[in-house]
């Protein structure tokens, strides 16, 4: 059995983290790494599947319609060979995770968390956001912050502190996926 398939067949990597710890970097980076390995991988996130104006009420972050269009996706993905799907989300509570299990019930999920001082989301995001919209995401980056480590969101929790996006998901391969050496084929 390939080192990346599981008893489920399909490997699922939840990169989650506060607004401005690194989440979309991260997940390139890392399927650079898969792609330089010769796996077959897919990224998802999160974000454009739930990209609609207006948002409705009882979901303003447009969960139910991101699950849905990731189940079509994944479907598809996984018929064209992928073993692995890394998805880029912010993951605020435990039944994420079942969520996401239930969505794509082939993949065995794990949460990596994105782990950063609240000075350094605030850089990040200083450095992206305009200046209408930056007051928002700081607030949004200390609430997510203070919720995924109250909570205790992650399988896996990485600290990004001085570490390169490519260091990060070496990181990930080696100790989510398993596989030791990168300089192998």
């Amino acid at each position: 059995m390939n080192q990346v398939e599981t008893q489920r067949g399909i490997q699922g990597i939840i990169v989650t983290g506060p607004v401005g710890a690194g989440k979309t970097t991260v997940s390139l980076a890392l399927s650079e790494l898969l792609e330089a390995q010769g796996i077959s991988h897919a990224l998802i996130d999160m974000d454009w599947l739930r990209w609609l104006y207006p948002s409705k009420s009882h979901d303003p972050f447009r969960s139910e319609l991101g699950y849905k269009n990731l189940a079509a996706l994944a479907k598809n993905y996984l018929a064209e060979g992928a073993k692995v799907l890394i998805l880029a989300d912010v993951v605020e509570t435990l039944e994420q995770k079942e969520i996401y299990q239930e969505v794509i019930p082939e993949a065995k999920m794990t949460i990596v968390r994105l782990s950063a001082q609240e000075s350094t989301l605030h850089d990040r995001l200083k450095k992206r956001e305009s200046e209408a919209t930056l007051p928002w995401y700081k607030n949004r980056a200390t609430e997510l912050k203070e919720i995924m480590e109250s909570r205790l969101i992650g399988d896996w929790v990485v600290e990004t502190e001085g570490k390169s996006a490519k260091q990060l998901a070496v990181s990930i391969v080696e100790n989510v996926l398993g596989l030791m050496d990168l300089g192998a084929s």
